[in-house]
This record gives C-alpha cells, sequence and structure tokens, in this order.
C-alpha cells in the first residue's frame, strides 16, 4: 500500500516543514507555514516536544492553515513550534494488535509491551469501489437464536442495537465476539466511541474472563477527551479492520458503542470551526461524514466488515437527523426491553421491535421467512391479548387463542439462550445454536408438539433436542 509505513508515525525527519502557531482558540490551531503548506488532513505536532497533535482542516490562506487539535491544548502558545509530518493520522495494522487495547493515535493504553516493527496506515482511506464489492446478500449467523430468526445479520452490513444501561448490550456484545471467533474464524474489534472510563476498563476484563480477548482488538475515544479524537477514532479502527479483510481475507465483526457519539463529536468540531449550524443544530455535513464512515463498512470476494452499531436516539425522537441518516445505512435492527430483561427472557430482544431487511424469501428463503413470519404473529397476538388476561383470566379466552397463548409462552421461553460469557454467573453452559437448529425448534412449538411438555423445559436451552434430555 502506498500510504503504508514502517517506522513510527509520531516522529518527523530531518526535513520537515516547520511552522509557526498565529493563535490558539480552545482546540482551534492556526499555524503559518513560509515554506510550504501542509495538506489537507495532514497531522501536525505542536508545542515545545511536539506534545499537541493537530490535524489540517482548512487552508486560510497561501501560508495558513487551521486545524483541529486532538490532544488538550494546555500550554501551547503563540510563536510556539509546529512541525508537518507530512502525513495523517497513522494506525498500527497486522496480527500483532490482537488482544490489545488503542487509542485513536494507535497507542496501545492496555499497560503492556509497546508494539516494535510494525506497519502503519493512514486513517484516511477511501470506500471498496462498486466493482469490488460482494454483490451477494448473505446472512451471517450469530449463533443466538432470537437474532438468526427473527432479525438476520447481514454479512458485510450494518446491524443497529438499540437499548438502554443494564439491558444487555455488553453481554450480547462479548457472546457476538465469542460466537465470531469459534463459528467463523473471524476477527472481532470493538470501537468505543465518547466511552466512559469505567466502561472500556469493565469491558477488557469481562473479554479477558470470557476468553474472547486474543481475538479482539480494542479502540477507545473516551468520553473526556477532545471532539477531534473521539471524531477519528471510528476511521482508526475501521483501517486495523480493513486490514484483516483486504490482506488476511478473513471476516471481521466491527462492534462501535455509540454511532451518535460519532455525531455528536463531529457536531462539536463543526461549531469550533465555525460552520452555520444546519436543522435541530447537527453540523451541516452531517449526512457525508457519517457515510465516509459507513460505506467503508462492506464486504468484498476477499472478506467482510460487518458491524453491529449501538445506536441512541435523542429524545426516542426518531425523526432527529441523526436518527434519520444512521436508519439509512442499518440493514438490522435490535432492540433490547428493559421489560423482557425484568422477567428473565435473556437475551432481552424485543421481537416485535426487531427487524430485518435480511428477512425476505430470495435472501433467507421460503421456511425462514414463513418461520419467522408466525413466530411474530403469534407473538403479537399474545401481546394483544395480555390486557384482557390480566383482567379476566386466561379460562375466559376462545381455545384457538388460549392455544396461541401457549404457542407463545413456549417460544418466548425457547428463543432465550444461555451464553459463553455469562458460565461463571449462571452456572449454566454456553450454548451456539445453528440456525437450523433454531428454526426447527420454532416449527416444532409452532406445530404444538410440546403442547403437553412444561413451559419450564424450554427455558434456557440451546436446540429444541435437550428438552428430551
Amino acid at each position: 500500500m502506498q500510504n503504508q509505513i514502517t517506522q513510527s508515525n509520531a516522529t518527523a525527519s530531518p526535513t520537515s516543514n516547520t511552522g509557526t502557531v498565529l493563535s490558539v482558540r480552545g482546540s482551534v490551531v492556526d499555524a503559518r507555514f513560509p515554506q510550504r503548506l501542509p495538506a489537507y488532513l495532514n497531522r501536525l505536532n505542536a508545542g515545545e516536544n511536539g506534545s499537541v497533535i493537530v490535524e489540517v482542516v482548512a487552508h486560510l490562506n497561501a501560508e495558513v492553515v487551521r486545524g483541529i487539535a486532538l490532544t488538550p491544548t494546555s500550554g501551547l502558545a503563540r510563536g510556539a513550534p509546529v512541525v508537518d509530518l507530512g502525513h495523517p493520522l497513522q494506525v498500527p495494522v497486522g496480527r500483532a494488535l490482537l488482544g490489545r487495547m488503542f487509542n485513536v493515535f494507535g497507542t496501545p493504553i492496555d499497560k503492556r509491551e509497546p508494539l516494535t516493527d510494525i506497519a502503519w496506515r493512514s486513517i484516511h482511506q477511501a470506500a471498496v469501489p462498486l466493482m469490488q464489492q460482494s454483490t451477494q446478500s448473505e446472512i451471517l449467523a450469530t449463533g443466538i437464536k432470537v437474532i438468526d430468526v427473527l432479525s438476520p445479520i447481514e454479512r458485510g452490513g450494518k446491524a443497529g442495537l438499540f437499548g438502554g444501561a443494564g439491558v444487555g448490550k455488553t453481554v450480547l456484545i462479548t457472546e457476538m465476539i465469542h460466537n465470531m471467533v469459534s463459528q467463523h474464524q473471524g476477527i472481532s474489534l470493538f470501537c468505543g466511541i465518547g466511552e466512559r472510563n469505567r466502561e472500556a476498563e469493565e469491558l477488557y476484563r469481562e473479554m479477558q474472563a470470557a476468553g474472547v480477548l486474543e481475538k479482539t482488538i480494542m479502540v477507545f475515544g473516551q468520553m473526556n477527551e477532545p471532539p477531534g479524537a473521539r471524531f477519528r477514532v471510528g476511521h482508526a479502527a475501521l483501517t486495523m479492520a480493513e486490514y484483516f479483510r483486504d490482506e488476511s481475507h478473513q471476516d471481521v465483526l466491527l462492534l462501535i458503542d455509540n454511532i451518535f457519539r460519532f455525531i455528536q463529536a463531529g457536531q462539536e468540531v463543526s461549531g469550533l470551526m465555525g460552520e452555520l449550524p444546519s436543522r435541530v443544530g447537527y453540523q451541516p455535513t452531517l449526512a457525508t461524514e457519517l457515510a465516509e464512515l459507513e460505506e467503508r463498512i462492506t464486504s468484498t470476494n476477499n472478506g467482510a466488515i460487518t458491524s453491529v452499531q449501538a445506536v441512541y436516539v435523542p429524545a426516542d425522537d426518531f425523526t432527529d437527523p441523526a436518527a434519520v441518516h444512521t436508519f439509512g445505512h442499518l440493514s438490522a435492527s435490535i432492540v433490547l426491553s428493559r421489560k423482557r430483561a425484568s422477567e428473565g427472557f435473556y437475551p432481552a430482544v424485543d421481537p416485535l421491535r426487531s427487524s430485518s431487511k435480511m428477512l425476505m424469501p430470495a435472501i433467507a428463503g421460503k421456511r425462514h421467512y414463513e418461520t419467522a413470519l408466525a413466530v411474530r404473529q403469534t407473538l403479537a397476538t399474545y401481546e394483544e391479548l395480555k390486557d384482557m388476561i390480566a383482567m379476566l383470566g386466561i379460562a375466559e379466552l376462545s381455545a384457538s387463542d388460549r392455544a396461541n397463548v401457549y404457542r407463545a409462552r413456549r417460544l418466548e421461553r425457547f428463543l432465550t439462550q444461555p451464553f459463553f460469557s455469562t458460565e461463571q454467573f449462571t452456572s449454566k453452559s454456553g450454548r451456539l445454536v445453528s440456525l437450523e437448529a433454531a428454526l426447527e425448534g420454532c416449527d416444532r412449538i409452532l406445530n404444538d408438539e410440546f403442547a403437553d411438555i412444561s413451559e419450564s423445559s424450554l427455558y434456557m436451552i440451546g436446540s429444541i433436542e435437550e428438552v428430551k434430555s
């Protein structure tokens, strides 16, 4: 690759282009370069020891550039030296990254040994051209029944994970990583945009305990970091993922938490640059910036990057520009419900609110489509009857409605599943269930094959064959 180098990206050559700081306004730094103007998106090191890292975002005239600082600017003053490194921000790529945690600059932050003799690559890469993309729509089996049956994820697509705190997003993400490693021999990459340091540290320890850390790379732009760093951490993670797809020809599962914070960081950068705000105060370049990130997540004939993105919907307003533009890129929506979690249904996926564009006869197949439709209709009818059952009791329902309720209750329990990542908490060994086994179980329950068996026998099992045992 022409933008791949093998030395550290933090040092400059003796013939570096140097300049001086003209002004510092928060994270906005203006610098004058009399020798030659740094290119757009180039990395600048400012200050006496080069500790302030700046990315060029505008050319003001023939000698002056404007940049956004990706590190705190405290201590930086007018007249301070600035060095143009001659290349954009870069991150390391390669198998040596597995099991490690990085920041937006590609520096390990897990207090382990530093990386040596490793290739670096620019975080700004073009999306794969249409002619090189895979034109086949394939379902990526996760081994999680409720997702594979009712909201299948597209290989090389984007799935949105919706849910508040404490409903099981992290557990679901950890299980997906475990199944990706064991089922697809793939690589998992977790990107935390605007994460709290508590969340990052907990996730690192949980992945270590679950035994999936050695096949995972973690990249974080913490909540307390400047908006420029949070805005670029997604690009850094994608660059690492693209290496495994294009060079190692492996499937990559990219988990992003939270994509709304990427949009929020772009809004802050836009405000700092003095751009006129667009609708609801968002940056005028919202659609372009989101597309630049999302369009790099795709499948080729060599491998695929499949993304599961946690999505925050501001004030539950689905007409918010951030939500509208994000939904436009998603091929599946997985909604986690606090009500289901309180009832003990884990994973707490809401089967009626979750959906997928893959659930069509032409893609998923006729049997999968019809089974999923029947499951959804059965659960929807049960939801409508819940108020009547609460007031009058189940005995007042007609025979057909009662049969439907019993079917729905068994389906709800069958769609629960013990996870490998929670074995130490539940004492239940994890289950990885194939799509065929999940569909067979749903079909047999819908055909009243287990009408005489207690509902509890279907709770927290893998395949339907476990009922007999």
